[in-house]
């Protein structure tokens, strides 16, 4: 029986990436995982990865993955998926905001005033403003239970640059929706987590390195120790496992660090360099 067997988790922008890797974790430790995004057929993006994929790799893995089409741009989209989650189960354990609009421009090195004015929807309207929408419709839910996790995928942009100023005032704004909702909800047993990954091996950076797209010489340099996604989903389903979640509930911790405090490793073993700033020592 897994860790998280009983357990009820909504994981949106689950398509690919660290999403993805979130709800194959929280799959693999015996959860129902209602995996959302926009693509549910491979030609719905340049990369590869649906809805329905990821949530029958959850069930393979000994879950229970449920795919759901939902823009979290549309709040009416947001609102049926959870009427959906409750009516089904009577309760929801467990939120990962992981969705996320990632611009071609991002890794570009063009400055704030030579992007399109778009990227900060893309990072604001999309990344953070997502994660408030979920938070508000999570909230009751978890209230009422007197229990619950909300994850937020933030990362140390919060707090040094990286990639664009749009990227880092969204993710800082992320980590203070995680500190304010936490202090709201302590009362009510709710605990709210800010989750900093380190550099990630997604499908968007292996498919730049097969087309021979020159990144940039800060991501080349740490190819050797990045990590997988699904190293991140350990950390989510670590926490959502912890009976003391509370501990965390506020701040922002990084992978690394939770894999050091809960003894995970990534898939092949290792234990990757986690962010450029380590929040936690």
């Amino acid at each position: 029986m897994g860790t998280c067997e009983g357990k009820v988790a909504i994981v949106s922008g689950a398509t690919r990436g660290i999403g993805k890797g979130c709800a194959l974790e929280l799959g693999a430790q015996g959860a129902v995982v209602y995996v959302t995004g926009r693509s549910v057929s491979e030609t719905d993006h340049v990369l590869p990865g649906t809805v329905g994929a990821t949530a029958a790799e959850v069930s393979e893995l000994g879950g229970h993955g449920v795919g759901v089409q939902c823009d979290h741009r549309d709040d009416g989209q947001v609102r049926k998926l959870f009427k959906q989650v409750v009516s089904t189960h009577g309760r929801l354990d467990v939120v990962v905001n992981s969705a996320f609009i990632i611009p071609n421009e991002l890794m570009s090195g063009l400055k704030f005033w030579e992007v399109p004015l778009s990227h900060w929807g893309d990072m604001v309207d999309v990344g953070t403003r997502a994660a408030y929408v979920t938070s508000v419709l999570a909230a009751p839910i978890m209230v009422k239970q007197q229990s619950g996790l909300i994850i937020n995928i933030s990362s140390s942009g919060a707090e040094e640059y990286a990639w664009n100023v749009a990227y880092g005032v969204g993710k800082c704004a992320l980590d203070r929706l995680t500190r304010d909702t936490a202090h709201e909800l302590h009362d009510y047993g709710v605990a709210v987590v800010s989750l900093w990954p380190g550099f990630v091996r997604t499908e968007r950076i292996d498919a730049a390195l097969a087309s021979d797209v020159q990144l940039p010489s800060s991501l080349t340099t740490r190819l050797e120790t990045s990590e997988s996604s699904r190293f991140t989903g350990r950390a989510v389903a670590a926490l959502t496992s912890d009976g003391n979640v509370q501990r965390w509930s506020g701040q922002a911790v990084t992978s690394r660090h939770l894999a050091e405090h809960y003894a995970f490793t990534d898939l092949d073993g290792s234990l990757p360099d986690g962010p450029l700033r380590n929040r936690n020592g």
